[in-house]
């Protein structure tokens, strides 16, 4: 009787070791709401001006978050998805221009300005230390003429 209790606990411990290792372990991946939202956050909605897509709280805009999540399923990437939407409602649904061609400038005026405008600024400090500086150390001195200096030494004197 204990022989046979240890061969049935035998059989179902190796049966449960086999069906531990048989069975696919499902890695839990990226919640597909959560991908979507990254994805819509960077797309803006091409009906309702400066509105990301994630946010947008129109018909469209949630028929175009249910196709982002269809196209996650389909296995697309992100950036393919991106690219579809550009194909269909232009660059306009991106949220900065994409740095290519003219499009540098969107990039580079900003940084050109506050480096020119630093550059002015500093320029224009150091000037007033300097004129600043120079009327400080040495008073000017204006020359007054004989008549004058004689009128105001008798003034002095009466009072």
């Amino acid at each position: 009787m204990r022989r046979r209790f240890l061969l049935i606990a035998f059989s179902i411990a190796m049966a449960a070791l086999v069906l531990l290792r048989v069975t696919p372990a499902h890695a839990q991946g990226p919640n597909l709401d959560d991908e979507t939202n990254q994805i819509a956050k960077t797309l803006y909605c091409p009906v309702c001006p400066n509105t990301p897509l994630d946010v947008c709280s129109t018909q469209a805009c949630a028929q175009w978050r249910a196709l982002i999540k269809e196209k996650l399923q389909q296995g697309q990437t992100a950036q393919q998805i991106r690219d579809y939407f550009v194909q269909q409602y232009g660059e306009v649904v991106l949220g900065a221009p994409p740095p290519e061609g003219f499009n540098w400038l969107a990039y580079i005026l900003p940084v050109i300005g506050i480096l020119l405008g630093a550059a002015i600024a500093w320029l224009t400090v150091r000037q007033w230390i300097i004129h600043r500086g120079a009327g400080a150390a040495a008073p000017v001195e204006t020359p007054v003429s004989k008549e004058y200096a004689e009128r105001i030494e008798k003034d002095l004197k009466e009072l």
